[in-house]
């Protein structure tokens, strides 16, 4: 058993018999009275969200987490399928376990996944993804005035705004936080 001050974001606990993530936390003391931590916590097996607080005295359990490297390979009936590259093992998170972040999935790429006990349970993505320009409108000409956008959109079907200068079949890295356009990628 642990102490309350050691939760971080992150962290997978054991509160009420189930595993649950820590999403947010905050340490707070109040005056004189003895401090306490405020987390919101995601219920790995039913998806709920929950805000509890955990006073200084009472005692946590965390559970043993790891992040594995797999390739993402398809979606079918049965959820998401991610490969190990080495081992050739087949790893299926479910529509609960990726929510919206399918829009980030692309073929072939590497995704880090977040396995409890040696079980899956949840996709991190990582702060950039890249994605290629399947329809972008060609810039009207006297558009070049101050820092002007036009939305394109990409392979997973998602609009992004970006500058006048992109053009269809280019590859551009957008952020996984707020999806938005962060420069052309890297020539290999």
């Amino acid at each position: 058993m642990a102490s309350p001050t050691d939760i971080r974001k992150g962290r997978v606990i054991v509160y009420q018999g189930s595993p649950h993530l820590v999403l947010e936390m905050l340490h707070r003391t109040q005056g004189r009275q003895a401090g306490f931590v405020q987390t919101t916590l995601r219920n790995l097996q039913s998806g709920s969200t929950t805000t509890t607080k955990f006073r200084s005295t009472d005692n946590v359990d965390f559970m043993h987490t790891t992040t594995q490297k797999l390739e993402y390979s398809y979606k079918d009936n049965d959820g998401f399928h991610f490969m190990d590259v080495e081992t050739f093992e087949d790893t299926i998170l479910t529509e609960e376990m990726i929510g919206d972040d399918e829009i980030f999935l692309v073929e072939g790429n590497g995704y880090d996944i977040l396995l409890v006990d040696g079980e899956a349970v949840r996709l991190e993505l990582p702060a950039s993804v890249e994605a290629t320009v399947v329809e972008a409108p060609d810039a009207i000409r006297g558009d070049t005035a101050g820092n002007v956008l036009k939305p394109v959109t990409i392979s997973s079907g998602i609009t992004v705004q970006v500058p006048l200068f992109i053009k269809k079949d280019e590859i551009i890295r957008i952020s996984t936080s707020d999806r938005s356009y962060l420069g052309r990628a890297d020539k290999k």
